[in-house]
């Protein structure tokens, strides 16, 4: 199959995929895909095909974990294509009627895009950078949507040249600046991004659906309503729904079921005053995840039929009818696909507490120091009899912040030269990566079948010294 053919997002799935990596995961009596068992255990946040081998190594689509470490060098992050395949089937089986977009913020390479499209998933970008990358891949920008709080003018060009089916609006400004640039006798469809005044999210950091933080349009102090009302009379531009984003690491269905209540009742007032029913409805993502066993996730398959109860409901309660559905997973199909691979370089006891240093850190992965995210790394590829003690695995970067895990245990002989590997880690790890120290950013490896194969090679002194050219 090739992205050429992909069927339009929302479009019923064979009940097999045969994609780059062969047949994965047949339906099972539900029409859902089988797919590997997930692990269990000590290994639950890991990905489906995660496998014990001798001398405490695990394998990951396959492929052992010091192989990969050994061929590609650390740090490396690895990326396990039969799980990403099978979330998003998840997602299309959970939400048949919807139209699904892989959010490529979360991580965006050639190969991912591929592989959303090919699982027939659309693509929710923020920049021209993710839409151009998708594009000259070869997916179709007409089941692309640009999202942004502020998108500059060479990313509305780019949408525009493109094709992207949506552009969903921000502020009142893009407005005009939008409307200006469509070509005389054609529109763009586009959304609008309301606040609807819901506090949900994991972390003060990333929540988005309260009117005290930078993205979208308030219901509240109608500035929503007098956006639309301003779009409704530009001839380019076609309103053909509404869409809002309540924040991130949500584990609850219960804040998505308040913004349908509310956003339908933003469309029944639309209805009213202008005469216009919108026919779609964007839930955004957010869609928590768990980082370490034991932590709450999301349910997709229960989030999918609440919101479904609740859409028909409250349209029938407000004499609409019922909107399509667009929901913007991210993190939820990246994610848990990933593994971080870091080597040891020192252990160093300092009082009650000791630091384990590896030879990443917050360049690759800024999320503890941003958001307190938890991680468990793990010691593979040596089996070790010492009695687990607590140790703070940090970068080597220059800042006290540098902190990977504090407070993990890892076994007492953790010595320099050991692998450490850390699960959950397919999503804002590289897509937020930065050139702090000059340490270059990691490698992106794929395994399925056995088999590991390069996606993005490792960032080189020499790519560095290309783009200084002051001298």
């Amino acid at each position: 199959m090739t992205l050429a053919d992909i069927p339009a997002p929302g479009a019923p799935t064979a009940p097999a995929s045969t994609g780059p990596i062969g047949p994965i995961g047949p339906a099972g009596p539900t029409g859902r895909p089988t797919g590997p068992t997930p692990p269990q255990g000590d290994l639950a946040v890991w990905p489906h095909t995660t496998a014990r081998l001798p001398h405490g190594d695990l394998s990951v689509g396959g492929v052992p974990l010091t192989e990969i470490a050994d061929r590609f060098g650390t740090p490396a992050y690895l990326l396990d294509e039969a799980d990403v395949r099978d979330r998003c089937r998840t997602y299309r089986h959970a939400f048949p009627e919807a139209e699904v977009l892989y959010a490529a913020k979360a991580f965006l390479c050639r190969a991912m895009a591929h592989w959303v499209a090919d699982e027939g998933l659309g693509l929710d970008v923020c920049s021209a950078g993710e839409l151009e990358l998708a594009v000259t891949t070869g997916f179709p920008a007409e089941h692309i949507v640009l999202h942004g709080n502020a998108k500059s003018p060479q990313d509305l060009r780019s949408a525009l040249r493109l094709g992207v089916g949506r552009i969903v609006i921000d502020s009142a400004s893009e407005i005009a600046r939008l409307a200006a640039a469509v070509p005389p006798g054609s529109r763009q469809k586009v959304l609008v991004r309301v606040v609807p005044g819901i506090a949900a999210g994991g972390h003060s950091k990333v929540r988005t659906g309260t009117d005290d933080q930078k993205f979208g349009l308030s219901l509240t102090d109608g500035s929503a309503q007098h956006a639309i009302a301003r779009i409704l009379d530009q001839p380019g531009l076609e309103l053909v729904g509404l869409h809002c984003h309540l924040g991130s690491q949500i584990t609850s269905e219960k804040p998505y079921l308040c913004a349908v209540r509310r956003l339908v009742g933003l469309m029944a007032r639309i209805k009213d005053h202008h005469g216009v029913t919108l026919p779609e409805l964007d839930l955004g993502g957010g869609h928590g995840i768990a980082y370490r066993p034991g932590e709450d996730a999301l349910d997709i398959t229960a989030l999918a039929r609440k919101v479904r109860a609740e859409l028909a409901g409250s349209c029938a309660a407000a004499g609409l009818p019922v909107p399509r559905l667009l929901v913007e997973p991210g993190r939820a199909i990246a994610g848990p696909a990933g593994v971080a691979l870091y080597r040891v370089l020192s252990v160093k006891r300092t009082g009650e507490r000791t630091f384990v240093a590896v030879d990443g850190g917050m360049s690759d992965n800024p999320r503890p120091a941003l958001y307190g995210v938890r991680y468990l790394p793990r010691l593979v590829g040596r089996a070790s009899t010492a009695a687990p003690a607590p140790v703070t695995v940090v970068g080597r970067h220059c800042e006290a912040g540098d902190v990977l895990a504090s407070d993990v245990e890892l076994p007492g002989d953790t010595r320099p030269g050991d692998l450490l590997a850390v699960p959950v880690a397919g999503a804002y790890h590289l897509s937020m990566a930065s050139g702090y120290n000059l340490v270059g950013r990691p490698p992106v490896v794929a395994v399925a079948n056995g088999h590991a194969r390069l996606l993005v090679r490792r960032e080189s002194l020499e790519d560095i010294r290309s783009r200084d050219v002051g001298l």
